[in-house]
């Protein structure tokens, strides 16, 4: 592969990384305003190999955070809006779409089928985020998880940390209480804030795909959020370590 649009990023890294990076395979499952943003940073980075998961459609509402939401993607599925914008960026890489939503069968099938070097999870129902986890943690696989930015504005409260050591998160509260269920405490990674969460932005949904309330968001949160766990990615990738 081609990486000589990378020669910034190789002054930081040196080619050998930059050509490791490009036999890695990251699969990101979710491209919200979390998820669209660590989808660019990968991609941005050079990772070669990179699979995308999501079953929604771009949605006026999501102009104001998503990456892929813009007028004229209203409609079109975030996953092949993402996997576009991907190509155009780095012609070269390899990108697998797949557009539905996972069930618990569709997600074992996935993480068994090929090997990926490292997962990145920004799931926003906690049904589907508990089952992929879950696979993750017992088959092995690196997996850093999104808490939840909606409710919050202040992006220095960001943080990097086990899943056992994450507060004033409620999205990772209930994760963490399902996974003990499955004997699983720590060994994750999760991305947060350690902000208060503003409750007069609540707003109840109509409970399709798992989701059945959200917090009013901010733009430039999720993007934090999702920079920040393709940050741990591509840095442990590089053999660079993540304190948390």
């Amino acid at each position: 592969m081609d990486i000589s649009w990378l020669s910034r990023t190789s002054l930081l890294l040196g080619d050998e990384k930059l050509q490791e990076l490009t036999q890695k395979h990251v699969l990101i499952v979710g491209l919200g305003g979390i998820g669209s943003f660590a989808a660019e940073a990968i991609a941005r980075a050079g990772i070669g190999n990179i699979t995308l998961v999501d079953g929604d459609f771009v949605e006026l509402s999501n102009k104001n955070r998503q990456l892929v939401a813009l007028d004229s993607t209203l409609g079109i599925q975030k996953a092949v809006v993402m996997e576009a914008r991907i190509k155009d960026i780095n012609p070269e890489v390899k990108v697998n779409s797949i557009t539905h939503f996972l069930m618990p069968e569709d997600m074992k099938t996935l993480l068994l089928s090929q090997k990926f070097d490292y997962v990145i999870e920004c799931i926003d129902s906690i049904t589907p985020k508990v089952e992929l986890l879950k696979l993750c943690r017992k088959n092995k696989i690196k997996v850093v998880c999104s808490g939840g930015a909606g409710g919050k504005t202040d992006p220095t409260m960001v943080r990097i940390k086990d899943i056992k050591k994450v507060v004033n998160d409620r999205l990772i509260h209930y994760t963490r209480k399902r996974l003990r269920k499955v004997e699983v405490h720590k060994g994750i990674k999760v991305v947060f804030s350690e902000e208060q969460v503003d409750r007069s932005s609540l707003i109840l949904t109509d409970g399709s795909n798992y989701k059945k309330s959200a917090y009013g968001t901010m733009s430039y949160l999720p993007a934090v959020f999702g920079l920040t766990a393709a940050s741990v990615v591509i840095r442990e990738l590089c053999g660079i370590k993540v304190t948390k």
